[in-house]
């Protein structure tokens, strides 16, 4: 496909690229633009009709919508924001410098200025940031009659007409009608014997997270956002929740690997960019793990005497660490899905316990079989090496599962409390544990 359009532009064969473009759905033309250099990305959008344009609009990066939108007039600027969505266009102005803001604004209609204003004064990552203002509401007295000839004077401007809010004088919710139950029923039907109650609603201040898991809760594609006083502001829809969870999702894997969060693509993010984000926290883990450092200077005496120990430390530190990540990374995911929370932290230790004594006795196990035959150690070795090892894989599955539930009981991200962080953690325990059993049996 792309091989066929870069071919049209070659041939300034506009009109034939024209008709194929046009047959073409949004998303695709999006992902074809996104491919092109900057001169053929401009040349195909203003081939484009202006409500299609519009459309494709909202599928491209920032990069590229900054692009066209430098390339056009004022007039044709303002003409797209107004064939926008409100919650699209309201991202496009929040992330466009402030002397372009100025200049969309003054070119959109009262009506799409008010509507991008009011989402924009919402938090990041709050619900109210996400929905969209665009929606069909009806009165609890109003007839199957009156709320067909809404939805047909009002269709063309609102993104989801599947579902119909109820609302009062004071456009508090009440309830909501489905479209298909408005095309199944007489004429004189009233709205309000037909209305269903609503059970899934969010407020304006609810985190973007928690509003992914009402999705997945109740197992919908749309859901209401109400303000305080539970008047409908606006929607969100299961197209932004995909958004979301692949925001959210990647935000959690950056941070489980020491990576400050990064908001543009691998490919559209520069070097000292990249090196920016990264260096924080390799500094401070490197700082902190200065600690274990400290641990075997103190023990110079002992690994003096018993130079052996000192082949062990890398093992023992590994594992150790490998068991925490293990357990941090399955207690992140699942305090992400909500499927535990902080009261639940007394069952996760009893059952990280349960896991730790099984996998420590496994692991030691085979490695006195192997230290013994393979590595040739002294059967006191040996037994100091397992015994470390079991007592490690402990506390590190216990610190790798508490560490991030008490992480968000305090306010902050678990995510923070990964494998990096937790690895340095246990690498310190694991010295320690192993030094000191070490000392008490060599007497050293």
């Amino acid at each position: 496909m792309i091989e066929n359009i870069e071919m049209l532009i070659n041939k300034k064969k506009y009109s034939e690229l024209k008709k194929e473009l046009i047959n073409m759905n949004e998303a695709d033309i999006a992902e074809v633009l996104e491919k092109l250099n900057e001169i053929d990305l401009i040349t195909i959008f203003r081939l484009l009709p202006k409500d299609l344009a519009a459309l494709v609009f909202s599928y491209l990066s920032i990069e590229n919508e900054q692009v066209i939108i430098k390339t056009l007039s004022d007039k044709e600027a303002g003409l797209i924001i107004d064939n926008m969505y409100a919650d699209d266009a309201a991202d496009l102005i929040d992330e466009m410098p402030s002397n372009v803001v100025k200049r969309l604004l003054s070119n959109t209609t009262p009506e799409t200025r008010a509507d991008i204003n009011n989402l924009l004064k919402y938090e990041d990552d709050s619900a109210g940031s996400i929905m969209t203002v665009e929606f069909i509401d009806l009165k609890e007295n109003y007839t199957v009659k009156d709320a067909l000839s809404i939805i047909k004077e009002e269709a063309n401007e609102i993104e989801n007409i599947d579902i119909c809010y109820v609302l009062d004088h004071t456009r508090k919710l009440l309830g909501f009608v489905r479209l298909k139950d408005i095309l199944t029923n007489s004429d004189d039907v009233l709205i309000k014997s037909i209305m269903h109650k609503v059970h899934a609603k969010v407020k304006t201040s609810t985190d973007q997270e928690e509003v992914a898991h009402k999705f997945k809760k109740y197992d919908i594609n749309i859901i209401p956002v109400v303000d305080s006083e539970n008047k409908l502001v606006g929607i969100i829809t299961i197209d932004d929740i995909v958004d979301i969870i692949d925001e959210e999702t990647t935000e959690d894997i950056e941070k489980m690997a020491a990576i400050t969060p990064n908001d543009k693509p691998y490919n559209k993010t520069g070097v000292f960019h990249t090196y920016l984000k990264r260096i924080p926290w390799l500094l401070l883990l490197m700082i902190s793990a200065t600690f274990t450092g400290k641990i075997i200077q103190s023990y110079e005496s002992a690994l003096a005497s018993t130079v052996v120990l000192t082949s062990f430390i890398p093992m023992l530190m590994d594992t150790g660490g490998n068991a925490g990540s293990q357990s941090s990374v399955t207690i992140i995911r699942s305090l992400s899905l909500n499927e535990i929370k902080f009261k639940d932290i007394f069952k996760v230790i009893f059952k990280e316990i349960r896991v730790a004594i099984l996998v420590g006795i496994t692991l030691a196990i085979a490695n006195f079989f192997k230290l013994l035959f393979i590595d040739q150690v002294s059967v006191t070795i040996a037994l100091i090496v397992c015994l470390t090892l079991i007592i490690t894989v402990l506390c590190a599955k216990i610190v790798g599962s508490t560490l991030p539930m008490i992480a968000k009981k305090i306010g902050f991200d678990p995510a923070v409390m990964a494998s990096p962080f937790i690895t340095t953690i246990v690498d310190a325990i694991s010295l320690i544990i192993y030094f000191t059993i070490a000392t008490n049996l060599l007497s050293l």
